[in-house]
């Protein structure tokens, strides 16, 4: 279990990779609701690092359904809601530039043909 965490944590995203495959394989066997939520979480930790905010948002759901009020999981599940939010941002400043861009080359185009 601290071989998972470690790995998860690591700035190796190798590393990260191999945690998440390590927790993976341990989460079958297990029965007890603590450790599983544990296991859980890690994963969604590791799926986080891995920028796949998606299913570590599920993951996390998983969590907050074995403990509803587990510290933890509901500050990670903010900041994957915050994170999201600001690439989506990121996102559309984007199009809205390139969009701004093309318009103003094809109005410049119009603008010398005449």
């Amino acid at each position: 279990m601290r071989l998972s965490w470690a790995l998860v944590h690591s700035r190796q995203p190798e590393d990260v990779n191999r945690g998440i495959a390590m927790l993976e394989a341990s989460l079958v066997n297990t029965n007890s609701p603590l450790q599983k939520r544990e296991k859980i979480y890690l994963l969604a930790v590791g799926y986080y690092r891995n920028g796949d905010f998606s299913r570590s948002r599920m993951l996390l759901e998983q969590c907050l359904e074995i403990a509803p009020d587990w510290r933890q999981a509901l500050t990670l599940k903010k900041a994957i809601e915050d994170r999201v939010t600001k690439d989506g941002v990121i996102g559309i400043g984007i199009s809205a530039t390139a969009v701004g861009l093309l318009a103003g080359g094809f109005a410049a185009a119009l603008m010398r043909r005449r």
